[in-house]
């Protein structure tokens, strides 16, 4: 297996099953500390990087959270737009990420360009994590999702997943990526203009991962173990900020995770994630139901930043 210390996480593709586990047993260590509220000081000496091309709720911060309950310091910024990567000089990401790395020891860099982080890491001595790239990918996101199915379930293989959404999404494209070092059949549901692109689909076939295709959540989800949605309704992720002008839409009824259709259909032990931020695809009166995980996973978003930024830098190796 290879080592995490030093290493760039860039993309889920290329993942090894082993390096899941691994992951997984160094959040398992650290989790008490963001469960008690502590921190320790295993990261004291070292400072974390944000760069944020895009706005970020829960990444920025949940990075930012376990870096602090490391014992870490963090800086950076949340808004190219207040940097010279934003302004007239529209400094170079080479430019920018060599500046940076004097700066601290680990980035994280969300961009609204799929593979700025990739091309980041060209240039930086220091580990470059991908907060999400444009439609590219989100690889911590989907490492916080399969270790909470992991917490709660106690295993991955066999489980079978319901995927609702956009699949242009980046979330979308690091799940079937991280799912095909699994025994996970996967059924993905989304709009036709949505759905997944012929090249991606036949990447996951050379893959090996099990996957359908369905057109509406009741055709799939009786069977599901696991139900990971996202919206339909979404901004134009290459873009830096894509603010709401007017009315948005609303999600239709095939898209949509109501309380009724899991009290009707679903597993009495299906588990329901949402990366969030949510429109109208999970309605708020589910947040209460046996179902919901999503409030756990973005607890474990601290947590697994924790395990990932303990292990790039060589403190859990």
């Amino acid at each position: 297996m290879r080592s995490f210390s030093g290493r760039d996480i860039l993309s889920l593709k290329g993942f090894e099953r082993e390096e899941y586990y691994r992951i997984f047993e160094v959040c398992d260590r650290l989790a008490p500390f963001a469960r008690d509220r502590r921190n320790t000081d295993l990261l004291s000496e070292k400072t974390l990087v944000t760069a944020f091309y895009q706005p970020s709720t829960r990444t920025r911060l949940a990075h930012e959270a376990a870096m602090i309950r490391l014992g870490g310091q963090v800086t950076g910024f949340a808004d190219a737009k207040m940097t010279r990567a934003g302004d007239y000089y529209q400094e170079s990401i080479k430019d920018t990420v060599k500046m940076l790395e004097f700066y601290g020891d680990v980035i994280v860099m969300r961009h609204f360009e799929q593979g700025a982080p990739h091309e980041a890491a060209k240039w930086a001595s220091i580990p470059i994590i991908n907060g999400g790239d444009g439609w590219g990918e989100h690889p911590t996101q989907i490492l916080t999702d399969l270790y909470t199915v992991h917490q709660e379930k106690g295993r991955l293989d066999g489980l079978r997943w319901l995927a609702v959404g956009d699949m242009r999404m980046r979330t979308m494209h690091s799940l079937a990526y991280g799912l095909t070092q699994f025994d996970c059949p996967i059924t993905f549901v989304s709009p036709p203009e949505m759905s997944l692109t012929d090249e991606f689909k036949e990447e996951l076939e050379l893959l090996s991962l099990d996957f359908a295709e369905a057109e509406h959540v009741e055709q799939a989800i009786s069977e599901a173990d696991v139900i990971l949605v996202e919206p339909v309704v979404q901004p134009d992720y290459t873009k830096s900020r894509d603010e709401r002008d007017g009315d948005v839409g609303l999600t239709p009824a095939n898209y949509k995770i109501t309380r009724e259709l899991l009290s009707g259909k679903a597993k009495s032990d299906a588990i329901l994630l949402h990366s969030l931020p949510r429109m109208d695809e999970i309605p708020p009166d589910v947040d209460a139901t046996r179902w919901s995980r999503y409030w756990l996973e973005a607890f474990n978003g601290v947590v697994m930043r924790m395990g990932l930024l303990a292990s790039v830098l060589g403190a859990m190796e």
